[in-house]
């Protein structure tokens, strides 16, 4: 029993070291990257680059971001959302609201400034 509680920890601490590996996606070609604006927060600021392929988004890099737990749950997510729907209309995440609406205003800049 003493040794399940520690091999539980590890194992648990190896999903989180995994699940947080994001692949970047490289972009090629025509692909301009345009900075948003660097919003602050009383978490720290977050600011991100995205990268265009033509009119589509295709890549959204974090340039800035609070170093906190919560945050760096939130990074992949708001990702992903910006991702799918291709704007700055994505839904903030429970925990992160302040990581996750200046993601949002840092997005609609770059995108409005392309």
């Amino acid at each position: 029993m003493h040794r399940a509680i520690p091999a539980m920890l590890l194992s648990v601490s190896g999903f989180v070291i995994v699940w947080q590996f994001e692949p970047s996606i490289v972009a090629t070609g025509s692909g301009a990257a345009i900075a948003g604006e660097a919003v602050n927060t009383k978490r720290g600021t977050v600011q991100v680059e995205v990268v265009f392929a033509g009119d589509r988004i295709a890549d959204v890099r974090v340039l800035q971001a609070p170093d906190s737990a919560p945050t760096r749950m939130a990074l992949p997510i708001l990702r992903e959302e910006a991702l799918l729907a291709q704007s700055a209309d994505i839904d903030t995440v429970s925990g992160a609201t302040l990581t996750s609406e200046a993601y949002s205003r840092s997005l609609q800049y770059a995108i409005d400034h392309r």
